[in-house]
């Protein structure tokens, strides 16, 4: 089982800056494939970004690409998401995502709105 604890969401003005922190369980967190997904208010969940444990490659949606970026510190057990030139649409409860052994975990989310 993994555990996965978000943190770093809150309100920011549109064209500002957010960084998301997702803390995860486990001895193995480097070979955790890690991701983040999002929840518009009425809208269902969709992928924003990922990072594979094999190549650090990292996949991205097209509605992020230029603008938000995935980090891992596999020392720390964490995985970060630089928001960057945000705008109201990227409001949403942010969640963080662990693959492992063909099992998806999630966590709680963390809610990030950008004002206009």
């Amino acid at each position: 089982q993994v555990q996965l604890m978000e943190s770093g969401g809150g309100l920011v003005q549109a064209g500002g800056s957010r960084r998301l922190s997702c803390v995860a369980s486990g001895r193995t967190f480097s070979r955790y494939d890690m991701g983040w997904f999002r929840q518009a208010p009425g809208k269902e969940r969709e992928f924003v970004i990922r990072i594979n444990w094999s190549d650090q490659s990292t996949w991205y949606a097209d509605s992020v690409k230029g603008r938000f970026t995935i980090s891992r510190d596999n020392a720390k057990n964490t995985v970060y998401l630089q928001m960057n030139s945000l705008k109201p649409e990227d409001t949403a409860v942010y969640y963080c995502t662990a693959e492992y052994v063909g099992t998806q975990y999630w966590g709680q989310g963390t809610q990030v709105t950008v004002s206009s």
